[in-house]
């Protein structure tokens, strides 16, 4: 079915007429204007390169042909040489949040970091966000630490870093 067709965002469809693909240089104007419409700042052409560049980890996520929302991750060294993935962005457009989208985004990642082994995920999160606070702590992460000052032109600067371990970093609680 093409873009149009079936039933409306919020309907009912669900998970069924969603899609995920990756993100690369021929789509990545898709992702610009998903972050100009749901996020209060705007990222540098170095954030782009780094979505691109974690190949799998970053995905466009499409409801009925539409491209609705992303997730965009950096994969990084920590000290002693262990990956950890980092969440630049995850959002849904407001009308087809409650379909599943950012579950199925979040779990892809979840899915990848099991498959490679690598054991922590994290993220930031302004400190006024309880949606997306809620959103992530159902999926088992916790805020581990609170940056003040971590934004520059929004208010209020300050934001949560919330952590995931996955696998057997799980246990080192």
């Amino acid at each position: 079915m093409g873009a149009g067709e079936g039933e409306a965002a919020g309907s009912g469809g669900g998970v069924a007429r969603t899609s995920l693909d990756g993100l690369r240089d021929k789509n990545v104007m898709q992702l610009k204007k998903l972050n100009t419409a749901l996020f209060p700042v705007r990222y540098n052409d170095k954030y782009y390169q780094d979505a691109i560049a974690s190949k799998d980890f970053s995905k466009l996520a499409y409801y009925s042909d539409i491209c609705v929302g992303a997730i965009a991750c950096r994969l990084e060294k920590k000290e002693g040489g262990a990956v950890c993935v980092y969440i630049m962005t995850l959002g849904v457009l407001a009308p087809y949040r409650g379909l599943g989208l950012g579950t199925k985004l979040l779990n892809h990642v979840f899915d990848l970091c099991a498959k490679q082994n690598i054991p922590e995920i994290y993220l930031h999160v302004q400190t006024n966000n309880d949606d997306a606070i809620a959103f992530y702590k159902k999926f088992g992460f916790e805020i581990t630490e609170t940056i003040y000052q971590y934004y520059k032109n929004i208010t209020p600067p300050d934001c949560h870093v919330l952590t995931k371990f996955i696998g057997q970093a799980a246990t080192k609680k």
